[in-house]
């Protein structure tokens, strides 16, 4: 076939190709890559003569590092080369970067991948997915919960959006002003966000509540049963949706879930019909994965009927999991439940948190300890300087302190005055904070009442001071259940809800907290390994999502990287930032220790400061791992 000097040639350019690849074979995997096949070692080599170029030089080299690639094995010492958005090369790089980065005593690990986030509002406004982009997240998954905007017809614009603002507490001027309403149909709304950049990737899933109100009308949105043609017309619209790109689809079940005006989330009620005729449709297009949150009122009268949703359509399922104080074993009973599923060949999994689930109080935030109190009330629309100045009044405030809350919110009359759970959240956040740091144990020490105490805090910082009250995960006082949920084998890092809560809830910054607290700074228990808590927030939330292309730092992979300066990496309490549309106020939680952040081999982000790189894109569906796409 070739000559016999043009053969010499090959032989020597594959042998000189082979000696720069193959330590990179035995840094990337170990012993176990010893035995590597020689079709692999040929594909990197294709990689590394393709990606290296004319010029001999990668467009990036991250020099010295620390590589914690993904896998979950040890940690070892590399460098790694990218080109193309893509990573070329692992081991000793000899060429030069036309970019390089110092990795010297810091550790390289994949980007985090967030498989719970609300971020469908944000991403129709912002190029900047934050706050997941300021915590190491390089892909997100948004839609969860059922709540979403597409499908929608122009006449539940409105609807769509105040249950948004209900459920995820985005304020309804803020949608309305952001939301171009460019769409109708959901491979409509996935077109329309394709034809915009980002610092980070995303990917959408299909939710329950806008389908079944744009096939039912007011009798969707009213949670009447859905008829044998309602559930075919969301089957067919469903199956378009996984066709055109949505990574799957989601509903909720849970009481907590309501419309700003205080309605139940359409989809509370629907039938296991209803649900298993939208799961069939995934089904046809072999694609997509199921995403439930649910109250678990009954808990085996519903897992029993997730099980019988996972037997029919043969898709993956996750379910939203916390311990709660009014039922805190019952979480126990649940991952049971999915031991059994998966023992007989089911994949269910549980989303879980590695921290409390916990509202933040204050005078500038949706809610304080005063929200419910008929004098609080008087002032609480007025301008925020205003209140400030009544609040230090000492007549105003001796009338607010003798008062007790009026409301028929049961949260807002029992939980915002729970003082033996709520915290004062300090410049470095405790997340797992003791009895004794309760506002009830320093009031008590301070000789004064709790409401008094909460009231002088929340008033330091010309009125900015904030309160922490955990109300899933931390019935104990302890994250000893996060513990056990999180190491569980059938569970999966989530629940931070990045891009909403924006007034209450600020837990985009779970990644964060999973490394500095669960593998370097916990002292109230037992810790995880750094490989361990990085695999799981990258590899395994990935392919739990059907994203075989990134989560691990391998050669093919999709050069999706954080640089970290591990030691050094600190989480800072939360901040009011007025940057949503129409002026709307959110909450923003920096870190530092964030080096470099790349997505696509761009680095989006140094030291926690933004660049100008926008290599974000739509994710449209499942993606191969790179390996399979050149078996195939």
């Amino acid at each position: 076939m070739f000559g016999p000097l043009v053969t010499l040639h090959i032989i020597i350019d594959f042998a000189v190709c082979l000696v720069e690849v193959w330590p990179a074979s035995i840094s990337w995997h170990g012993k176990k890559q010893l035995g590597d096949d020689l079709d692999l070692l040929m594909r990197r080599c294709y990689f590394s003569k393709k990606q290296k170029g004319v010029e001999g030089m990668h467009d990036l080299v991250i020099r010295g590092g620390k590589i914690v690639d993904g896998s979950g094995e040890d940690p070892f010492f590399a460098d790694i080369a990218v080109d193309n958005g893509i990573i070329s090369q692992i081991g000793d790089v000899l060429a030069k970067g036309r970019e390089e980065i110092d990795a010297t005593g810091l550790v390289v690990t994949p980007g985090f991948v967030d498989i719970h986030t609300h971020y469908d509002g944000q991403v129709t406004w912002d190029d900047r997915l934050t706050p997941s982009s300021q915590h190491g997240v390089t892909t997100a998954v948004m839609g969860n919960c059922g709540v979403g905007f597409a499908p929608c017809r122009p006449e539940d614009h409105d609807r769509l959006i105040r249950l948004m603002e209900g459920v995820e507490d985005i304020p309804f001027p803020v949608l309305s002003a952001g939301l171009p309403w460019n769409w109708e149909s959901f491979p409509d709304y996935l077109d329309s966000l394709e034809s915009r950049e980002y610092d980070i990737d995303f990917a959408a899933q299909l939710p329950h509540a806008a389908l079944r109100v744009y096939v039912m009308g007011e009798r969707g949105a009213n949670r009447e049963d859905a008829t044998e043609d309602d559930i075919a017309q969301m089957a067919a619209l469903a199956k378009e949706a996984v066709e055109a790109g949505a990574l799957g689809f989601s509903t909720s079940r849970t009481l907590n879930h309501r419309t700003s005006d205080g309605q139940p989330t359409p989809t509370l009620t629907a039938s296991e019909a209803e649900l298993t005729g939208i799961a069939q449709a995934l089904k046809e297009t072999g694609q997509g994965v199921l995403q439930f949150v649910s109250d678990f009122d009954d808990p085996k009268k519903e897992t029993a009927m997730l099980r019988r949703i996972v037997e029919s359509c043969g898709r993956p399922l996750s379910i939203s999991l916390a311990q709660s104080d009014v039922a805190p074993e019952s979480w126990r009973a649940m991952l049971r439940a999915i031991d059994v599923a998966t023992e007989q060949g089911l994949t269910m999994r549980a989303q879980v948190c590695g921290r409390p689930v916990g509202v933040l109080l204050g005078l500038e935030l949706t809610l304080n300890p005063f929200s419910g109190h008929a004098i609080y009330k008087e002032i609480a629309d007025e301008p925020f300087e205003d209140r400030l100045r009544k609040l230090q009044d000492p007549e105003f405030r001796k009338r607010l302190l003798a008062t007790i809350p009026e409301s028929k919110n049961p949260f807002v009359t029992n939980m915002l005055r729970n003082f033996g759970k709520m915290f004062v959240l300090d410049d470095i956040p405790d997340y797992e904070p003791p009895v004794e740091k309760t506002l009830a144990m320093m009031a008590e020490a301070k000789g004064v009442s709790p409401y008094e105490l909460a009231l002088d805090i929340m008033l330091e910082n010309d009125g900015r001071g904030m309160l922490y009250l955990p109300f899933l995960n931390y019935a104990g006082l302890n994250l000893d259940p996060s513990y056990e949920m999180l190491k569980h084998p059938h569970t999966l890092p989530g629940l931070g809800d990045g891009g909403a809560h924006v007034g209450m809830i600020c837990d985009g910054s779970f990644p964060t907290t999973m490394i500095t607290h669960w593998t370097r700074d916990r002292t109230r228990g037992p810790k995880f390994s750094l490989q361990w808590i990085v695999m799981r927030q990258s590899k395994d939330t990935a392919e739990a999502v059907g994203l075989y292309d990134r989560g691990v730092l391998r050669v093919g992979y999709r050069a999706d990287i954080n640089v970290i300066d591990y030691d050094n990496l600190t989480l800072y309490k939360p901040e009011i930032a007025h940057d949503l549309p129409a002026g709307g106020r959110r909450l923003v939680q920096m870190a530092s220790g964030y080096v470099v952040t790349i997505v696509a081999g761009e680095i989006i982000s140094r030291d926690g400061k933004p660049t100008d790189a926008r290599p974000g894109r739509l994710i449209r569906g499942s993606q191969p791992a790179p390996l399979q796409e050149a078996a195939e």
